[in-house]
């Protein structure tokens, strides 16, 4: 049994994990993320109780039930960095064991769906769409870090998507490549639109927004948009799926990402009901768990 030290898992006085502040008794298996704290409310006021509210940080979860399933939402704040912290310890939570510092003999699995909003790069796709991310492309080089091995399907995607990138526009990144769990997109997203999900390390110049400070690759947006692959096509921009799958895949867990599409960054526009749009993409998940 190898005893994990203290400087790499780190808990707080109370036995919490560091950055969450949780204990696992105060995690659900089924796991709704989402970006921004105020929504986590927004998600628990559908819950029949609420048992936990735990908050450090931008780091805010309500655990409880509904339909007689535990269920817990949690807000991760923006970016792939805070999906570093996030996933690995609400993998902790479950798969290490606190008192001993070691990992358990039986790992138990994750479900987890982010609910968030996202904006879409096809001129044809309209505004407030809902949609779930069957692959993602990691534009922020988070997964480079860990020893992730890409399965066969996402290793053809990989190779299919740099040939075409680098022949349009000598492509610089190095991107990673991930896929979501098929058994939560044949349960929650049967009926979404399905695509190919960008997640940039940056809101303006990573997804191609241009403001005062101009971008360093001419034509991205335009060669992103026109790629496809086994008929999906590259459909929107955000800023954690690919973290959150790549993650789930390597240690054992169930990932989906569903977005409320409320820009469309081909036709210049953004939604005037996006307030309502992520209001009914939250019913629609919860009904569906």
């Amino acid at each position: 049994m190898t005893r994990i030290p203290d400087s790499e898992l780190i808990l707080n006085p109370d036995g919490s994990i560091y950055h969450l502040s949780l204990v696992p008794e105060q995690l659900a298996d089924t796991i709704i993320t989402v970006g921004d704290p105020d929504r986590v409310m927004k998600v628990s006021k559908h819950f029949d109780r609420i048992d936990f509210k735990v908050q450090k940080r931008e780091f805010l979860t309500h655990s409880g039930e509904l339909g007689g399933k535990r269920i817990s939402v949690i807000s991760t704040g923006i970016g792939t960095d805070n999906i570093d912290i996030v996933l690995n310890e609400l993998d902790a939570l479950v798969n290490i064991d606190f008192h001993t510092r070691s990992i358990k003999e039986n790992l138990t699995s994750l479900k987890i769906i982010r609910i968030g909003t996202s904006g879409c790069i096809q001129a044809d796709i309209p505004l407030d769409s809902m949609l779930v991310s069957d692959y993602a492309i990691g534009l922020d080089g988070l997964l480079h870090y860990y020893q992730y091995f890409n399965s066969a399907d996402e290793t053809m995607f990989q190779h299919v998507f740099l040939r075409y990138a680098d022949q349009k526009i000598g492509f610089p990144i190095r991107p990673y490549f991930a896929q979501g769990s098929q058994d939560l997109i044949k349960s929650i997203g049967y009926d979404m639109r399905k695509g190919i999900t960008i997640t940039a390390p940056g809101f303006y110049a990573p997804q191609q927004r241009l403001l005062r400070a101009g971008h360093h690759v001419e034509g991205m947006l335009e060669t992103l948009a026109g790629f496809e692959h086994n008929g999906l096509r590259i459909t929107n921009f955000e800023m954690e799926t690919a973290a959150i799958y790549g993650f789930a895949n390597l240690l054992g867990h169930q990932a989906l990402s569903c977005n409320a599409l409320i820009a469309n960054r081909a036709n210049g526009t953004f939604s005037n009901q996006a307030k309502q749009s992520i209001e009914k993409l939250i019913e629609i998940v919860l009904g569906r768990i």
